[in-house]
């Protein structure tokens, strides 16, 4: 079975909100997903993403394909993995914006 990790949409009209699920590549975005991994809601911006990471590097080695939009957004997370032991993380804002 071909799995990718990929979002999930939530929340009403004109308020979404995506979980960070891995499921069957042929099952549909909104579909059956195999586990929920973490979590994104754009309104508040990229630091939002929060992602366990001990799922997400258990996944990466079973063989699951990051989408695009998952792979883009968990550019910033990873970035701060260095500094944050492992389990639940959540992204932070850039030292310039603060």
């Amino acid at each position: 079975m071909a799995t990718v990790i990929r979002f999930a949409r939530h929340g009403t009209k004109k308020r979404p909100f995506f979980r960070i699920v891995v499921q069957d590549k042929q099952s549909p975005r909104d579909g059956r997903f195999i586990d929920h991994i973490g979590s994104f809601d754009p309104l508040k911006g990229e630091k939002s993403v929060v992602i366990e990471r001990d799922r997400l590097e258990y996944w990466l080695s079973c063989g699951a394909q990051l989408s695009d939009s998952v792979k883009n957004r968990l550019k910033t997370v990873r970035r701060t993995w260095a500094t944050q032991p492992a389990g639940e993380v959540k992204a932070e804002p850039k030292a310039d914006q603060a």
